[in-house]
């Protein structure tokens, strides 16, 4: 991969830190290592309150166990009732989880640093996922399920849900990136960009993302509309707040569509390229910017 402009040349470093200690650390979490995962949470936490962010956590007993969202948020000074969600699932799926995924969760925390500062008008909330992995996934068991049903019940106003799944593996060998069935003629063969991906329902908002990233990036983009029932379309969260009508769209390397670690006991830190996801989290931290104002 080339080197992509990075305005902050300590945001690479930050972003393999957090990828250590949640993948190699802390490794496999999930509710079946219920140590792990809890030790995950408050790692998140901890990180979030650094940044002087309110950090709630919404809890629920799964398996006999308590598993928990953590929420961090960011009033807005304007419109506070008008939400706009970045969230990440800091669960595994019986594996160390660097890309799958701890390198959203490790965006997700850099984002919220990012944008400490920043005067918004609307809240954003940052948002780690738990159990989006299997058994728990495309159930009402997944914490993003849990969430998004609870906003709907209160009449959240969330005008988008923008979700980081998978987002640090890039390659510029040729014939590097796979598509499904009929999709590759119309799409790069080199798994050096960065998706955002919805169904046709959701086409308006991976559109407005897609392009305002792209306004304020160099890093390949692609946007990425698809029908449901093409695998992967809504393989992660932002499937949740499709099931409550509330716009959604994720960011994905494209998982294992170019990560042939996925899923794997090999989905280890070293094999992540930290400058490029930095690239990317400073165009979503623009992207956030816009959709906040």
């Amino acid at each position: 991969m080339p080197e992509f402009y990075v305005q902050d040349e300590a945001l690479p470093g930050r972003l393999k830190k957090h990828v250590v200690k949640l993948s190699h650390e802390i490794g496999d979490r999930s509710v079946f290592r219920h140590s792990a995962l809890t030790q995950a949470a408050a790692y998140i936490a901890e990180e979030f309150d650094k940044m002087g962010l309110t950090v709630e956590f919404q809890k629920y007993e799964l398996h006999g166990k308590e598993t928990k969202n953590v929420i961090a948020r960011k009033p807005g000074a304007k419109n506070p009732d008008e939400i706009i969600v970045i969230g990440a699932h800091y669960d595994t799926c019986f594996n160390p989880g660097a890309n799958d995924n701890a390198s959203g969760v490790a965006g997700l925390i850099e984002l919220a640093r990012l944008l400490s500062d920043l005067e918004n008008k609307r809240t954003i909330k940052f948002i780690a996922f738990v159990n989006e992995e299997p058994p728990f996934f495309k159930t009402e068991n997944m914490g993003s399920y849990v969430y998004a049903k609870s906003a709907r019940e209160q009449n959240k106003d969330i005008k988008a849900a923008i979700i980081l799944e998978t987002i640090g593996f890039y390659s510029s060998r040729p014939f590097s990136q796979r598509y499904p069935l009929l999709l590759g003629p119309f799409f790069p063969n080199r798994a050096n960009f960065i998706a955002f991906v919805g169904n046709s329902t959701n086409k308006e908002i991976v559109n407005k993302v897609k392009g305002s990233f792209s306004e304020h990036s160099d890093f390949p983009a692609a946007a990425i509309v698809l029908f449901d029932f093409v695998p992967g379309v809504d393989f992660s969260d932002h499937w949740s707040f499709w099931q409550f009508g509330f716009p959604a769209a994720m960011v994905t390397d494209t998982a294992f569509y170019r990560y042939e670690h996925y899923h794997q006991s090999t989905d280890t830190y070293e094999k992540l390229d930290y400058r490029a996801m930095a690239a990317v989290i400073e165009g979503i931290k623009k992207v956030l910017i816009s959709l906040a104002e």
